[in-house]
């Protein structure tokens, strides 16, 4: 069993780390893209954008996809497609084409942490699900530290076409290994204890596998709209970051490209850390006897709450070095809510929903994630200055804070659903 756990968490936070750091390539080749391609920068924008608006809207069918199909075959199909669209990327001689890969690149990348949370649930006690889920999805933060550097590295040793091709082979090599070496538990010969290791805590169920009527019905209990409104602010805030703090960095701060890149990638460190330790309190709220629930919601709501105080800080700080440490704060709880946001839907609905219900919640997140770049740089365009944008940032997670801890009431269970089966059929 620790074999197969330990194997699942090393392959699904290699591929994640993948996952971040494809999206990255495009930001790295940017202006040799434009170059060689004679794109504009809005062109560019669109090309930025497509990815985001993919992933999010494939977020939907993704979750159910991978619930009923179970990880294994989800993960590969999903590491292949954006593989291979990374492959399409660095062959691409046109606006058009470069924008459908991008367009696969989002849809392909869509089932990687609903697969990844249905992995834990599937092969991890609820005591021990928060720290598995802050290890696969410290994968984030450690793709985007990773990410700029390697890309660069590629990028100048080869070209701009074989940094995105050698990416998508090295996407395609893992997924064949995710297909050869990783099981679904129904395909595993476990024993009485380990069954009930994977079981214990959860509800009992006698769902399997989803029905199209049951994802259906996820959208009307105020949990799930709860935990869709509480991971837009956490993805908003984080993708102002991913998307700005170099151009935050020099604009607002006025500090030299040669030390931009230093000091954006500080914060992104703490991003690790702050998944690892979301995890961490939430196994240990479980532990201490707080409900599968609240032992979730209750860190990710402070965290964003703290995201809030410490972005208004860096917005007003004089000294940089001070500003670069609220960012990172800020980071570091926006992964304690993220890890904490992804453990919460491996306990909030049954078995079979739990990628369904993570793939709502991301997708609620990824509106906010490709509304962030926009608004920041129209705030930012009209203002002069980003303290408006980062204010506006703040508000949206203090909404997003109060969403977890006021609107996710309640685990949906079996007889809620039977409850709302019966009521729709009358």
């Amino acid at each position: 069993m620790q074999k197969i756990q330990r194997s699942a968490l090393t392959m699904l936070l290699i591929a994640g780390a993948i996952n971040y750091i494809d999206r990255a390539t495009l930001a790295v080749g940017n202006p040799l893209i434009r170059h060689d391609l004679g794109l504009s920068i809005a062109d560019m924008g669109y090309l930025l954008s497509a990815f985001l608006w993919a992933y999010a809207f494939a977020q939907l069918p993704s979750g159910a996809l991978v619930d009923r199909f179970r990880p294994r075959v989800l993960l590969t199909a999903g590491l292949s497609l954006w593989s291979l669209a990374q492959v399409a990327s660095g062959l691409v001689s046109s606006f058009g084409g470069f924008y459908v890969a991008r367009l696969f690149l989002g849809a392909g990348e869509a089932p990687q942490f609903p697969t990844a949370t249905r992995v834990t649930r599937d092969w991890f006690n609820p005591r021990n699900r928060g720290l598995a889920s802050g290890i696969w999805n410290s994968a984030g933060p450690l793709g985007t530290a990773l990410g700029v550097p390697l890309l660069t590295a590629l990028m100048l040793a080869f070209g701009w076409r074989w940094m995105f091709i050698i990416m998508g082979v090295v996407g395609l090599i893992v997924a064949a290994i995710w297909f050869v070496r990783y099981r679904n538990p129904s395909q595993v010969a476990l024993t009485d204890e380990e069954i009930a290791y994977c079981t214990e805590g959860d509800p009992a169920t006698r769902r399997s596998p989803v029905t199209f009527r049951e994802w259906k019905m996820l959208f009307r209990f105020r949990t799930t709209w709860g935990m869709i409104i509480g991971y837009f602010g956490c993805i908003y805030m984080t993708w102002i970051y991913m998307a700005w703090l170099p151009g935050y960095l020099e604009i607002q701060r006025h500090m030299s490209v040669k030390y931009t890149g230093i000091a954006a990638a500080i914060p992104f460190a703490w991003g690790i850390a702050g998944s690892m330790a979301g995890g961490y309190s939430a196994d240990r709220l479980i532990r201490a006897g707080q409900t599968a629930l609240n032992s979730r919601k209750i860190p990710a709501a402070l965290a964003l709450v703290g995201t809030a105080c410490f972005t208004i800080a860096a917005a007003y700080v004089q000294s940089n070095m001070l500003a670069i440490a609220c960012i990172s704060a800020a980071i570091f709880l926006l992964y304690v809510t993220s890890t904490c946001s992804w453990a919460l839907s491996s306990v909030a609905v049954p078995p079979n929903l739990t990628a369904s219900v993570g793939a709502m919640m991301n997708f609620g997140g990824y509106l906010g994630g490709a509304l962030a770049p926009t608004v920041t740089g129209l705030i930012v365009q009209h203002s002069g200055s980003f303290v408006i944008a980062l204010v506006v940032g703040a508000v949206i997670s203090l909404v997003s804070a109060a969403s977890y801890m006021f609107v996710v009431q309640h685990e949906i269970s079996d007889t809620h659903l039977d409850v709302l089966h019966a009521s729709l059929a009358e």
